[in-house]
């Protein structure tokens, strides 16, 4: 869905990162990998789009967002 959509797929899973490796999605999608603590759940929106915001160029990476800095790699398409 998110190919379809040009979407950049947001996740805390993992696995995502050996899927993203090995497909070979177009440049307008991505994924972002969230290797951070949860934040409450009162905070958790907030700081998500904060760091999401932080950034225009997620489309085309793999990205990993971990505490204090923020990883990419392009994606072959």
């Amino acid at each position: 869905m998110a190919v379809r959509d040009g979407r950049v797929l947001l996740t805390f899973d993992k696995d995502f990162g050996e899927l993203a490796k090995n497909s070979s999605l177009p440049p307008h999608c991505g994924v972002v990998l969230f290797r951070i603590p949860m934040p409450p759940a009162d905070q958790a929106g907030q700081r998500l789009a904060d760091l999401l915001l932080s950034r225009q160029d997620w489309a085309g990476h793999f990205s990993v967002i971990e505490p204090g800095r923020i990883r990419m790699r392009p994606l072959g398409g």
